[in-house]
C-alpha cells in the first residue's frame, strides 16, 4: 500500500468500468485522483460509494475538445497540484461497415480513441517537464495486435495509440518521463456488456472457451496493473504495451 502516496493521477472516463476501477486503487494508494468524463454522474456515484469526498476532483470534459480539455486541467491542478500521472483511458467501440462508414463517424472513433490521449498528454506534460518526473498510461486494447471481424475501424484506432505511445516514450525520456500502454483483453464492464446483448445467445460461452483460463477479466484486474505501471515500482518501464489478456494473445486461432 501507498504506491502512489503524494501523488495526483488524471483519469479519463473515471467513473465506470476500468477507469473506475483504477480510481478506487490509485486512492488505495494514497493518490488523489481526478475524473475526466462528458457524464460525471457515474464519477458522483463512485467518490459517494468509496467515501472519497475531498479526494477526488470531478471535471466534466469532453476529451475531444481541447479547450475543455485546458479548462478541466486548470481546475484540476488548482485543486490537487500538478497531475503527475495521467491514465487515458476514456475510448468508445466501433462496429462499422468499412464501406458505409462516413467520415464524421471515423474522425468521432479516432477523436476519442487516439486523439484525446494525446491532447491529454499535452496538458499535462509542460509541469511533468519541468519536474523531470511523471508517468503516462494509454489504455489500448489486444486489438491493436489482432483484432476480430467487425470491429471496423477500433483495432485501427488502438494500433494508432500503441504508436503514439512509443513515440511519446521517445520524445519524453530525456525528461525522465514514461510513457507505457495497457492492452486489456476481454472485461467485465459495461461496454462488453453492451457488444454482447448484440450477439447471439451463445457468444459469451463461445468467448470463455477461447480463453486459456477459461474466464474473462474483472476491471479490478487490469487496474492492478495500471497502477503498477504509474508507480515507481516500473521506474525502468517506457514505451512499453503490456498485454493483459489471460493469455488470449498466446492461443493459436486454430
Amino acid at each position: 500500500m501507498g504506491r502512489l502516496e503524494g501523488q495526483h493521477v488524471l483519469v479519463t472516463g473515471g467513473g465506470r468500468g476500468i477507469g473506475a476501477a483504477i480510481v478506487e486503487m490509485a486512492l488505495a494508494e494514497g493518490a488523489r485522483a481526478t475524473i475526466f468524463d462528458i457524464d460525471i454522474a457515474p464519477g458522483r456515484d463512485l467518490v459517494a460509494a468509496l467515501g472519497a469526498e475531498g479526494r477526488v476532483h470531478l471535471a466534466e470534459v469532453d476529451i475531444r475538445k481541447a479547450a475543455q480539455i485546458a479548462a478541466g486541467h486548470a481546475a484540476a491542478v488548482a485543486a490537487f497540484g500538478p497531475v503527475t500521472a495521467l491514465v487515458n483511458n476514456a475510448g468508445r467501440n466501433s462496429y462499422a461497415d468499412p464501406v458505409a462508414m462516413t467520415e464524421a463517424e471515423w474522425e468521432d472513433v479516432f477523436d476519442v480513441d487516439l486523439k484525446s490521449a494525446w491532447l491529454c498528454a499535452r496538458a499535462v506534460l509542460p509541469a511533468m517537464i519541468e519536474a523531470r518526473k511523471g508517468a503516462i498510461l494509454n489504455i489500448a486494447s489486444v486489438h491493436a495486435d489482432h483484432t476480430f471481424k467487425g470491429y471496423f475501424p477500433y483495432a485501427a484506432a488502438k494500433s494508432g495509440l500503441v504508436g503514439l505511445t512509443r513515440s511519446l516514450a521517445l520524445e519524453m525520456g530525456p525528461h525522465q518521463i514514461r510513457v507505457n500502454a495497457l492492452s486489456p483483453g476481454w472485461t467485465e464492464t459495461a461496454m462488453v456488456a453492451e457488444y454482447l446483448a448484440m450477439c447471439p445467445p451463445d457468444m459469451r460461452e463461445r468467448v470463455l472457451d477461447t480463453h486459456p483460463m477459461g474466464r474473462i477479466a474483472s476491471p479490478a484486474e487490469i487496474a492492478n496493473c495500471a497502477v503498477f505501471m504509474i508507480s515507481d515500482e516500473a521506474s525502468f518501464v517506457t514505451g512499453a504495451n503490456w498485454r493483459v489478456d489471460g493469455g488470449l494473445g498466446a492461443r493459436f486461432a486454430g
